[in-house]
């Protein structure tokens, strides 16, 4: 298994709609992707800190497809909402830490 994980800031105003649109336009497109798994948002409690994304894929080259062919389209629809550019990192999951929510991704 592989995450992608992103990080954003949110424009103050626009903080509460971000959230609907990764539900409802960002999660469509990624449910579409070959190999994509599951969506983890984690918003702040503190409203000027960033929001985290991981996703995770099957494979790195899952990952690695999305990134190179689908995200510069969800960067295009994420760019209204944010006061800076996305950063995002790789890693693999060391998945015999999580065995629970593997197995219940596989479920």
């Amino acid at each position: 298994m592989f995450a992608r994980i992103v990080e954003f800031t949110p424009k103050q105003e626009k903080r509460e709609e971000i959230v609907n649109v990764l539900r409802k336009e960002v999660l469509p497109i990624l449910k579409n992707q070959q190999g994509f798994l599951e969506i983890l948002p984690f918003v702040p409690e503190v409203k000027m800190e960033k929001l985290i994304t991981v996703t995770l894929w099957a494979e790195k080259r899952d990952a690695e497809r999305y990134e190179r062919e689908v995200y510069p389209k969800v960067e295009g629809i994420l760019k209204p909402y944010l006061m800076t550019p996305a950063a995002w990192k790789h890693y693999n999951v060391e998945t015999s830490l999580c065995q629970h929510f593997v197995a219940a991704l596989t479920a």
